[in-house]
């Protein structure tokens, strides 16, 4: 899930590093705008795939990460979504930290889905399809 989270960065003009495999101590993504990222912000990525929510200690550790790699905004990626106590952190954390769950990183995923490479695009093939909206449908926007 990380090689998706990383693709999606760089379809935004991230410029990223992902950590290899094996212990990354709360880092799995590091990425900053720019051709060789050295623009602002930093941003630290942690990626968590499991079907279950993240607690607290997850984000926390996020938190300590993006200090030590000098990050000036984290990003924490949880495909079975966040528990309440994440959740009640969101406010406190606005302006360092944001929250992707599944739904979020799907949305990401679908709004960049043109400019990621064409080797993930192959993996993940795609179709846009309209559809005549009904009347009914055209009233609720």
């Amino acid at each position: 899930m990380a090689r998706l989270v990383d693709a999606v960065l760089k379809a935004q003009g991230y410029t990223t590093f992902v950590s290899p495999p094996g212990p990354d101590k709360g880092v799995d993504i590091l990425a900053a705008p720019g051709p060789l990222g050295f623009g602002k912000p930093r941003i630290c990525i942690q990626v968590k795939s499991q079907d279950s929510p993240v607690d607290s200690p997850t984000l926390n550790q996020l938190i300590g990460s993006m200090q030590n790699v000098q990050a000036d905004q984290g990003l924490l990626v949880a495909w079975g979504g966040f528990k309440t106590s994440v959740d009640r952190e969101v406010a406190t954390q606005f302006f360092r930290v944001r929250l992707w769950d599944q739904d979020a990183l799907i949305g990401q995923l679908l709004e960049h889905y043109e400019k990621l490479d064409e080797d993930l695009r192959a993996e993940l093939p795609l179709k846009r399809v309209g559809m005549l909206a009904s009347q009914d449908d055209a009233d609720d926007d």
